[in-house]
């Protein structure tokens, strides 16, 4: 019996789209539940992860949220300051390449 040839494709980094870092940054005003409620509905974060990215940043200015391809970062930056903008906050996120 002989097996099947298994053909190995590989890929590089030049076939992917380009990954970029989600930032938010602190502002005096957006509470921070909803700052939270945020980063778990449209980042998919879990709680914890969450409530620590957003001490983070009130604490430091701005904080990593995740890495994302570039459509899928700008999307959801898209969607969170929608979000905000509809509750009347400043909310402000920033995506910078990896």
């Amino acid at each position: 019996m002989s097996l099947p040839e298994i053909e190995i494709i590989e890929t590089t980094e030049t076939d992917l789209e380009p990954l970029y870092r989600v930032i938010i940054h602190n502002d005096n005003v957006t509470p921070m539940d909803f700052v939270v409620e945020v980063l778990k509905q449209i980042f998919f974060l879990a709680n914890d992860r969450a409530a620590d990215i957003m001490l983070t940043a009130h604490i430091k200015g701005s904080a990593y949220v995740q890495t994302l391809p570039k459509m899928e970062a700008e999307k959801r930056v898209q969607y969170a300051h929608q979000a905000a903008h509809a509750e009347g906050y400043p909310l402000h996120f920033s995506i910078e390449r990896e």
